[in-house]
């Protein structure tokens, strides 16, 4: 489809019904081990006057349809001169009087960058969620994939957008750490979600991607893979160590193992382990039918291991594989799991 609009490749998955306007191209920073999103582009800020004119463009074409979120593409508005933001948002709120929610993700060295002040006056503006990739809260992992900034700079940028108003979403990465700082990179991360208290925790599972960096670093051995029955240990520790904190906590993305991991802390946080205990409680040939069918798309949930059309399904695929040995089989389902968009 063809928009009169100009429309970046990316957005949230909790931005699938929003109005996107498109405000920069690609990342400012650009250079984390495990992404590829924006590798062959550079990153650009869009004029004031572009976007306006692309968000004149897009009132017309929706024709006043009453959208009430809207996402700033592409890697971080934040970047902007905060004068320029506010100019945009008036816009925005004039063409789309039925916001009721802007949101954009934010780095958080731009976060940081701005004013306590400033974060006040977007926040008033309209710009009222954004969306931080944390990806872990242990030093040592951050420094591994490149992330240019610390876990005390990740908590101060969140507790910043949060005491301006904001609501505050941050991403992340499961299997992150590796075989050697799983448990580092589970403890730091919920350390530093208890610091931050988030509106919303959005869970990734990793699935390295062709062409990144840390691509090379897994083939030249220097990262090793978690297996995903480890990867589900490790998130066990993560959410065990989440105290005191009121955030809505979710596995979202179809990369993630179990999309049923999902709810409202801290009065969910014990269904939340029950889940994860189920799964690691089934018996070994179980657990990999559920991978297996889950990388496949035949199963969403656990509940769905008891449908035997569907189970038997699975089973005959992986019978066909029996020749494979289980580093071979993790593999593959590593595999299916870094096509997943």
């Amino acid at each position: 489809m063809t928009y009169p609009f100009e429309l970046g490749p990316i957005r949230p998955v909790d931005e699938g019904d929003s109005l996107l306007i498109r405000t920069s191209r690609g990342c400012p920073w650009n250079r984390c081990a495990f992404c590829v999103n924006f590798k062959s582009s550079r990153f650009s800020l869009r004029s004031v006057s572009e976007i306006k004119k692309d968000i004149e463009s897009a009132a017309h074409y929706y024709q006043g349809h009453p959208f009430k979120r809207c996402f700033l593409q592409d890697g971080d508005s934040l970047f902007m001169k905060t004068s320029d933001v506010l100019d945009i948002l008036k816009h925005l709120k004039h063409h789309f009087p039925t916001l009721e929610a802007i949101s954009s993700y934010g780095r958080a060295k731009s976060m940081i960058a701005k004013s306590p002040q400033e974060l006040k006056e977007l926040c008033d503006a309209g710009l009222n969620l954004l969306y931080c990739g944390m990806e872990s809260g242990s030093d040592r992992v951050l420094k591994n994939m490149n992330k240019g900034v610390s876990a005390s700079e990740i908590i101060t940028s969140g507790r910043h957008a949060i005491a301006a108003g904001m609501q505050l979403s941050e991403f992340i990465i499961l299997g992150l750490g590796g075989k050697s700082l799983w448990e580092e990179h589970a403890v730091e991360t919920a350390r530093a979600l208890n610091a931050i208290n988030p509106y919303k925790i959005r869970v990734l599972t990793l699935g390295i991607k062709p062409g990144s960096r840390l691509e090379e670093q897994w083939k030249c051995g220097e990262f090793q893979l978690q297996s995903e029955e480890q990867i589900i240990k490790e998130q066990r520790v993560l959410i065990e160590h989440l105290d005191r904190i009121t955030s809505h906590y979710a596995n979202h993305h179809g990369v993630d193992l179990l999309l049923e991991i999902r709810g409202q802390l801290p009065q969910d946080k014990a269904k939340l382990l029950t889940i994860i205990d189920r799964f690691l409680n089934l018996s070994n040939e179980d657990k990999i039918n559920f991978i297996f069918g889950r990388r496949l798309g035949v199963y969403q949930r656990l509940d769905d291991l008891e449908n035997p059309i569907q189970k038997a399904s699975v089973a005959d695929q992986l019978n066909q594989l029996n020749s494979l040995s289980g580093e071979q089989i993790e593999s593959l389902f590593h595999s299916l799991r870094a096509k997943i968009v």
